[in-house]
Order: structure tokens, then sequence, then C-alpha cells
């Protein structure tokens, strides 16, 4: 992340699975997404340029060795000169004419790097939840669009997020893409960040696609989780602005008020050597992971 702007017996027993929905095994397995979160966030600190991070693309490149996958690799201009930096994309072709994108950042924050900042939740919460969507995919025939898997890289600022300094990979993409003719085809895009907190309160980010805002509480309420949607609002900087700037449909899906507020800790957890993996649970990808494969679908039926 991102720079915030801002702001009768029977009928007994059954209740609590009416309130809180079981999640049984027709939902997503966020026992899974976790498993590969941990794979993957026990790589260590991932900042652009570090040992880590090259570990964290060969993780990825490793996932889907044998699906359709491009490294979009790029040199990014920074305020400490130029740095490589890599997306990848991952394609899962469909019948129809268009493209559903879901995607995430999987590096970790470079101002950070000196305090061993792993980001369970703020980057690899949401890469565990987007392999495992992948793996839920694989195999299968898509009726509706095809849907692409994006990670970019360089979401976070290298001093701070003033000006350009942030959204590096987003922004290569979506200009890249606005080039090549590809945004036409992108029916709309959703950001998965910070989706592992175990206290999940997805907020509504009021700069996101107005329809998009409501097919995505539409299928959490489908879902049975509604309770965890947009109970709030607020704006954010993030990945999906390059791409609503250029005139796709696109929603930032975050839950961005993660752990206690505290003096020592203004912001939570966020961007502290305490985002860690015992603040992040299956429960929450699960929720996550049955939203957005929803999600899909109602997108299917527009």
């Amino acid at each position: 992340m991102k720079h915030r702007i801002r702001p009768a017996i029977l009928a007994l027993l059954l209740l609590p699975l009416a309130a809180t929905p079981a999640l049984t095994q027709q939902h997503f397995p966020g026992d899974k997404a976790m498993e590969i979160t941990q794979q993957f966030v026990s790589i260590g600190p991932r900042w652009c340029g570090s040992p880590g991070h090259a570990k964290a693309e060969a993780f990825l490149r490793n996932q889907f060795s044998h699906d359709q996958l491009e490294e979009d690799t790029f040199t990014a201009n920074t305020p400490i000169g130029a740095m490589p930096m890599r997306n990848f994309i991952v394609r899962f072709p469909g019948k129809k004419n268009g493209v559903i994108v879901l995607t995430t950042h999987y590096e970790t924050n470079y101002p950070l790097r000196n305090i061993g900042f792993v980001g369970a939740n703020d980057g690899g919460s949401t890469t565990g939840l987007l392999i495992e969507i992948a793996n839920e995919l694989r195999g299968k025939t898509l009726d509706g669009y095809s849907v692409w898997l994006v990670f970019f890289d360089g979401e976070e600022a290298i001093e701070s997020w003033q000006g350009t300094d942030h959204t590096y990979g987003s922004r290569h993409l979506a200009a890249k893409w606005g080039a090549d003719g590809t945004l036409k085809r992108i029916k709309a895009l959703l950001l998965a960040d910070m989706l592992g907190d175990k206290d999940l309160n997805v907020q509504k980010e009021t700069q996101s696609t107005p329809w998009l805002s409501d097919l995505v509480m539409q299928a959490a309420r489908n879902t049975g989780h509604a309770k965890y949607f947009f109970a709030r609002e607020q704006a954010e900087e993030d990945d999906h602005m390059p791409f609503l700037q250029r005139g796709v449909p696109a929603i930032d899906i975050i839950d961005a008020d993660y752990g206690p507020h505290t003096q020592l800790l203004p912001d939570g957890w966020h961007h502290t050597a305490q985002d860690t993996m015992d603040k992040i649970s299956a429960r929450s990808l699960t929720i996550a992971g049955d939203v957005f494969l929803e999600s899909i679908k109602l997108i299917n039926q527009r």
C-alpha cells in the first residue's frame, strides 16, 4: 500500500450458521491460500533489487510454469535512479471476447528494507490469494471472459508517496496496454490488497467504478459475506488508479484498517515489522476468494 486520502429451538441452533456462514468445502479454500502465503512470506523481505525479490520472482515463475505466463520487464525511473522491475501476467482463456483482470502487488516496502518487513498482509496475503484462485481456474473451461492475473511490481514507494514515486508496475502496464489496444478488451479490473487481515473489514474505495463496487457488494451478499464489506468509505491511491484514469472499470478491494491504532503505531500494523503471519487468517482469505470468484460470475452475466 498506498497512500490514504482519508476519512423454536431448531431456529436457535441454526442462528449462528445464518449469522456466520459455515466455511464448507463449497467455499474457496482459504487454508490453501494461507499455505501459499506462508511459503511466499517465508522468503523474507522482497523489496525491489534485493535477493528476496529475486526469490519472489522465482516463486511466481514456478507457480505458473505450465500456464500462459508473461514476464513484463521494464526499468523504472525512481528517486534513487533506474531500477529494474517485473510484472507477472498469467492468462486463463475464456470463450467470450473480453478479459477480467485480477491484480495484486508482490514486493515489500523499500524504505522498510532494514527492519525485516515481510508484508504478510501487505502484498503477501493477496499474492497467496491470487495463486490459489489460479489453482481453482486451472484446467477448467471458462465459458465467460478470459481471466488474467497480474502480479504488479513496484507498487510501494521508493522514498515517499509523493508525485509518481509509487505504482510503478501498474502505471507501466496501463500505458503499455493502452498503446497496444489491450485496455479496450478489459471488462473489469479487480485489485486485491491487504485482504488477509484477521479482523476483515473491506472498505468501499470511493474512487472505484460505481457499478463495479455495487457488483462486488452483491457478490458479498450472494456468498454470505456482506458484513465484511463496505461499512466505511475511504479513497486510496493504489494500483487501480492508472487503469481508472484510462477508462477501465476498476475497483480497489482493500482493508486498509489493519491492526490497533496506538500512539506508537498510529497506522496500526500497516508498514511496520508487525505485519507478520500471525496477523492474517485463512478465514479472511476464504471470504475474499469467495467474493472474487462470485464477482467473476456476475461480471460474466452483465
